[in-house]
């Protein structure tokens, strides 16, 4: 007889998958940015053009998302750890911002997103699915810079890079 999958044994088995880091960038006021690390995020369809990611219940971003509309998805480079780390944090301020040097520009539509990233795409929100303590947001890509680089990896509970075999 199978005994119950357990919460740890569940994140434990998908952190056996690899994935990008996304930094989830929302207008929180005129001027001002809020953003969300995700790993969450995978592309849906091509015509359309959709993604989706995923955000928990209780994340500050939420209701920005279902406000605006309107987001961006940034794709961190190798050695952007610490970005991933400060958008991890429910707390944000300009003058952390300041110290870790972000800039953001604006996509045609208004949607901030983060310069200097792998790529960068503005979306806007076409649903929004519950699905147990997460939201799934589907976003319509309307805007992507591509300005390359290696992106950071999470496999295994830590941050990786791509190696050459």
């Amino acid at each position: 007889m199978a005994t119950a999958l357990t919460a740890r044994e569940f994140r434990n088995a998908l952190g056996q998958f690899a994935t990008g880091i996304t930094v989830v960038t929302v207008e929180r006021e005129p001027g001002s940015v809020f953003g969300m690390t995700a790993n969450a995020f995978t592309s849906v369809s091509l015509d359309p053009m959709l993604i989706l990611v995923c955000v928990e219940e209780r994340a500050k971003i939420l209701p920005h998302l279902h406000k605006k509309q309107r987001f961006g998805v940034s794709v961190l480079k190798h050695d952007q750890r610490a970005l991933s780390e400060y958008f991890a944090q429910a707390q944000q301020d300009a003058e952390a911002e300041h110290r870790l040097g972000l800039r953001y520009r604006w996509t045609p539509e208004g949607v901030p997103v983060l310069n200097d990233t792998v790529v960068q795409l503005g979306c806007s929100v076409v649903a929004a699915h519950l699905a147990g303590d997460h939201t799934i947001i589907v976003g319509r890509v309307e805007d992507a810079e591509i300005q390359g680089g290696e992106p950071l990896l999470f496999f295994r509970g830590e941050y990786r890079h791509i190696g050459r075999q």
